[in-house]
Formats: C-alpha cells, structure tokens, sequence
C-alpha cells in the first residue's frame, strides 16, 4: 500500500468521485461571495416583506405601501437570479457570469433600494435612480444569457 498523501500533497488530485470544472480558467470571485449576497439578499427581502406587510400597513398609504411591496418582490427575485449567476460562474466561468453577479447585486441594491427609501420618506426625488437600477437588473439578466450562449458544449 502507498504512503497516504500528505497535507497541501496536490499530486493526489481530488477525492474519489470528485471532479472540479476547471474549464475557461479562473471563476474570478469566489461564486461564494455571491451566493452569501444572494442569501443576505433573500432573508432581508422575505424581512422587509414581512415588515411592509405587518408594521406598515397601518403606517403607510396605500400607494407607498405597494412601492415598498414591489421592491421586497424584485429583491427576492433577483436574489434567486444572483443564486443561478453563481451557479453557472462556478460552472461555465468568464467575464460575462462575473458580471451577471455583480449587476444583480448592484441592480439589487439601487433599485429596490431606492423605492424602499422613497416609500418611507416620500422623497420623490429618490424616484430617478430606480430605473439605474432597473436597468443593472436588465443587464444582469442579458449577462447570464451571453453565459449560456457561450458555455462549452451548448
């Protein structure tokens, strides 16, 4: 019998029945990161939710409440959208899955950032970067299908 493998021993390759998808290179950042924005994004958005629909219905008109509802509803969905972007950067990796990630992100935070502050404060003002980030979210999207478009084998 051979000597087992010794620790940081990389010549012993992965565990049985392993395999890592190595192909197009580097995954840029950790898919990692994103599926832990994609859970802190998913659990504030079921929160804030749970908030518009309970602490808020009695404090806000209808008008702001529904503002506050559709910003909770684009949170979590594209938090399960930043989910698949990290998927498929883990495994077809490129410059268009990283971006996927980070318009999501980004789109997350500028759009149903900016109507959660615009239900709550009335600043209407606050209205003009919501389409900024309606418009990360499109791009978001667009980058995911050029990741499929482009994975190897497809």
């Amino acid at each position: 019998m051979g000597a087992a493998p010794r620790a940081g021993d990389e010549s012993a390759g992965p565990p049985a029945g392993v395999t890592y998808n190595t192909a197009g290179g580097s995954a840029g950042p950790a898919p990692g990161r994103a599926v832990a924005a994609a859970g802190i994004f998913g659990m504030s958005g079921v929160a804030a939710g749970a908030f518009g629909a309970h602490a808020l219905k009695a404090r806000l008109d209808p008008e702001a409440l529904a503002i506050f509802d559709t910003a909770a509803r684009y949170q979590l969905l594209h938090a399960l959208a930043l989910l698949g972007s990290a998927w498929v950067a883990q495994q077809w990796p490129g410059r268009a899955a990283r971006a996927s990630g980070i318009l999501f992100s980004a789109g997350i935070l500028l759009f149903s950032g900016s109507l959660y502050a615009l239900s709550l404060t009335g600043i209407r003002g606050l209205g003009a970067i919501t389409p900024i980030g309606g418009l990360l979210l499109i791009l978001g999207w667009l980058a995911l299908i050029l990741s499929g478009l482009r994975a190897r084998g497809s």
